[in-house]
């Protein structure tokens, strides 16, 4: 079963459809990549990535693709702002293994007046075969005294931007790019 909107489509049939590309994406560009490689301690006894780890990939992966914005979680704080996780969905294609090198690739593919959604595609680097898939909804909220509050135009500009055709390569290659 995919990801259900509030209107009832299935979010992850549509993105699979546009392969792996967002409504935000222009033709031809492609999204944010945070290139890592799968450690040894993040593998079960079936000698997989434990399904929980595609939580913490999700959340790298979301902060390097908010650096990469300039939308810095320090700079967040010290504006009195913070944005909370209120929903993650994550589906699993095929399993990823020890030494892996995967690709997270993120987009923004819906930014709300308080809220906004981050996309997240896992594929193996290489031979591109996907892996997983995470939605993430998070909410801005005031750090004190912790509210609700609407996202500021200027995060909203780097939000709906986003940060096509950037990668962050932190898989220890030298030199390869896919």
């Amino acid at each position: 079963m995919g990801l259900r909107s509030r209107h009832g489509t299935d979010t992850v049939a549509i993105y699979a459809s546009l392969r792996g590309v967002s409504p935000m994406t222009r033709p031809g560009e492609t999204p944010f990549r945070y290139v890592f490689r799968v450690r040894y301690g993040e593998c079960d006894a079936q000698q997989v990535v434990f399904n929980a780890r595609y939580g913490d990939y999700a959340d790298q992966a979301a902060t390097e693709f908010l650096r990469a914005i300039g939308m810095d979680y320090r700079d967040l704080l010290e504006r009195g702002l913070d944005n909370q996780v209120v929903k993650m969905t994550m589906e699993w294609q095929s399993p990823a293994r020890f030494d892996e090198i995967l690709c997270a690739e993120v987009e923004a593919v819906h930014v709300g007046n308080t809220s906004y959604r981050l996309f997240v595609r896992f594929v193996e680097n290489e031979t591109r075969r996907a892996v997983a898939t995470v939605e993430a909804v998070y909410v801005m909220v005031t750090t004190d005294p912790w509210e609700k509050t609407p996202i500021p135009d200027d995060i909203r500009g780097k939000l709906e931007e986003g940060a096509r055709g950037l990668q962050l390569d932190q898989s220890g290659t030298l030199g390869e790019q896919a």
